[in-house]
């Protein structure tokens, strides 16, 4: 799933579908580490017990989406929580919180996405949702179901419905490529103002001030802003 594509370039391809853009901003604890899959919501409550229930309806590839509130206080994701993902067949785990064990999971090599680490764990034990806190996983205040798919990288996450993840691909895929035309053609000498015809773009502004840049880039293809 989203293969060869960067959370960039699926972002761009949501926005020019009109599909809500749900990102959020999770490195990797180890740079250049990418995961995508299905999405495993779990909400965490101070307990590894609702990783271990999840993993018992995860498909292979699936990432693990666990709503820690992103808390700052505690990390909720360890080493083991991490090798039993990588038993379970899940593709990488992400954390709306905290994560711990940062050498373990570097060595585990399964990829985690967090807010950062910190090595205390939880000291408290909340109720679970009504709904046994394996429905829903709220990440930087948008919502995460089984109806989703993720691609993390570098960048932080992106979520996408998954039965648009095939339509979303294909545009993202096609927005890569013209992207990367237009790179090797600045290295060749042709400057990205001059493919995207800018002196154009500033004619028209003076004659029609509405028209956005936008605008003038899907009239021509350019692609560079979505």
């Amino acid at each position: 799933m989203f293969e060869n594509l960067t959370t960039a370039h699926l972002a761009d391809a949501c926005l020019r579908a009109g599909v809500p853009v749900r990102c959020a901003s999770l490195p990797p604890v180890v740079p250049g580490w990418r995961a995508a899959g299905r999405a495993l919501p779990c909400v965490h409550v101070g307990s590894v017990d609702v990783f271990l229930e999840a993993y018992e309806s995860a498909g292979p590839g699936d990432v693990l989406v666990v709503d820690n509130g992103g808390r700052g206080d505690e990390a909720c994701v360890g080493d083991l929580a991490v090798l039993e993902a990588r038993a379970a067949g899940l593709s990488g785990v992400v954390v709306w919180g905290l994560h711990r064990d940062t050498a373990d999971i570097r060595a585990i090599g399964l990829p985690v996405f967090s807010l950062g680490a910190l090595p205390t764990g939880p000291q408290r034990l909340d109720p679970r949702p009504a709904d046994g806190g394996l429905v829903r996983a709220a990440v930087a205040g948008f919502e995460v179901t089984r109806s989703d798919a993720i691609l993390a990288d570098d960048d932080g996450v992106v979520v996408v419905p998954f039965d648009r993840a095939e339509e979303l691909t294909a545009l993202a895929a096609a927005i890569r490529d013209t992207e990367r035309q237009q790179a090797e053609l600045v290295r060749d000498g042709t400057t990205l103002r001059d493919q995207l015809r800018f002196g154009d773009y500033l004619a028209r502004r003076r004659t029609e001030p509405e028209l956005t840049f936008r605008q003038h880039l899907r009239s021509i293809g350019g692609a560079i802003e979505e």
